[in-house]
């Protein structure tokens, strides 16, 4: 059972291919998880641009794939697409990509919602059964886990993502996009907390007074490495605090991470104390799973076409009826797999 996966929802176009009939050996099933990133010196993500961008590399990006799995076009089983939730443009050329490759293997075409993804790759990698994932990604923060049927969301952030609220003081102190992981090399310079506004609301989180604050500082003369260390242990204590809430909750025993802001060393010492002290087990995927890739989005369209099989002479159909969905929730997904 060959799946390949295309992932498209942002920055990233991605191809991932996986074998499913080894996924008891873990990540040995992901044959290739090739990508190519849009990134810019000044500013965020410009959809339109980022779109062209994803049109440019998607050839180069595939052939990378199908020559990385030693695999053809005659050998893929199923094909899987990032549907929602993102950005219109770059979804579009996610599932104009996907449908070409599904017509040319004569292969069924599933959408996948690309935040549940992250949590179900854990169960591949590192054989995860049931855990809170704390997501953390540019335009996303949320506390998600399975409960009565359904991946449910039990906290979230009010305004910006945790991600994109990094991006955006780095942006602000001159650094380029994206700027997570400089502000990690940043604050690794300073050990000097700055006191800053702390916002959790009930299961909430918010980002956008910190941001504000953290400006003013800087425009009064603070230093940046001062203020990078700082807000680390303050943004992820408040993603820590509502995680362990959730897992309190569920009286879950596992925790996962996932997200592009996962691969932050920090966040995962926090997570990793946390757990510890609660006698829970916590699953990190290495951090070219955290961040946006498709080894994720073919592994969910695996789970999903193994729940639900597409007849032979429905396959024109599902390609032809395929699309996307820019605002979709993770808990208006039907799962049908678990």
């Amino acid at each position: 059972m060959i799946v390949l996966g295309i992932e498209s929802t942002a920055h990233t176009f991605g191809v991932g291919i996986i074998d499913a009939s080894k996924k008891r050996y873990g990540e040995k099933a992901i044959l290739a998880n090739a990508k190519h990133v849009y990134t810019t010196e000044k500013g965020g993500i410009i959809p339109i641009e980022a779109a062209k961008h994803h049109k440019h590399y998607k050839q180069a990006v595939l052939e990378t794939a199908l020559n990385q799995a030693d695999v053809n076009f005659n050998e893929i089983d199923v094909v899987a697409y990032s549907r929602g939730p993102g950005l219109a443009p770059c979804l579009l050329v996610g599932l104009e990509t996907a449908k070409q490759i599904a017509l040319k293997a004569n292969a069924p075409l599933v959408g996948v919602n690309h935040c549940i993804a992250h949590l179900e790759i854990t169960q591949l990698v590192c054989k995860a059964k049931n855990p809170v994932l704390l997501y953390t990604s540019g335009a996303n923060t949320q506390v998600i886990a399975y409960a009565a049927g359904k991946f449910r969301v039990f906290g979230e952030t009010l305004d910006i993502g945790v991600g994109n609220f990094l991006d955006a003081f780095a942006r602000y102190i001159g650094l380029g996009f994206p700027g997570g992981p400089k502000l990690e090399q940043l604050a690794k310079k300073s050990n000097n907390f700055i006191e800053l506004p702390y916002s959790v609301k009930g299961m909430d989180v918010s980002f956008s007074g910190l941001l504000t604050n953290l400006k003013q500082k800087i425009d009064k003369g603070y230093k940046p490495e001062d203020l990078a260390y700082s807000l680390q242990e303050v943004a992820f204590a408040m993603l820590i605090e509502v995680a362990e809430r959730a897992m309190a909750h569920l009286k879950a025993k596992e925790l996962a991470l996932g997200g592009g802001v996962a691969c932050n060393t920090r966040l995962q010492q926090m997570a990793k104390l946390m757990c510890k002290q609660r006698k829970a087990k916590l699953h990190v995927p290495p951090n070219s799973l955290l961040v946006d890739n498709a080894a994720m989005i073919a592994w969910l369209g695996y789970l999903q076409y193994n729940a639900k099989p597409v007849k032979k002479s429905k396959i024109k159909e599902t390609i032809a009826n395929a699309d996307i969905k820019p605002y979709e929730r993770t808990d208006d997904v039907d799962v049908t797999w678990r």
